[in-house]
């Protein structure tokens, strides 16, 4: 069974910046498609970004986009999700999920479409 470790939660000031890492346990990143998913108290887990092993563009949750940034570097076999002035309403617990079927731009957004799941990391945005 394949893990994804996650790291780089924490808490930040309102406008601050974090950094998300995710490596999977078995098979290089190239091997999987990968996104990140974040869910806060009370509410449903929601798609924040992915990146697919192809060439094509990242896909983005409209309320993320242009303040984070979703990247892979397949030599160390790390995903990452750079977060940007980050607000109090990213407040949440952010998992990146793999799988290793090839997706659809518009599949990306759907978690039933990933196999596998890290353990989750806190985000908070507070002043």
């Amino acid at each position: 069974q394949v893990q994804l470790v996650e790291s780089g939660g924490g808490s930040v000031q309102p406008g601050g910046s974090l950094r998300l890492s995710c490596a999977p346990s078995e098979r290089t990143l190239s091997n999987y498609d990968m996104g990140w998913f974040r869910q806060a108290p009370g509410k449903d887990r929601e798609f924040v970004a992915a990146t697919r092993r192809s060439s094509g563009s990242p896909n983005y949750a409209s309320s993320v986009r242009g303040r984070f940034t979703i990247s892979r570097d397949n030599a160390k076999s790390t995903a990452y999700l750079q977060m940007n002035n980050l607000k109090p309403e990213d407040t949440a617990v952010y998992y990146c999920a793999a799988t290793e079927s090839r997706m659809i731009l518009s599949s990306t957004t759907r978690a039933d479409q990933y196999s596998y799941w890290g353990q989750g990391t806190q985000v908070t945005v507070s002043s």
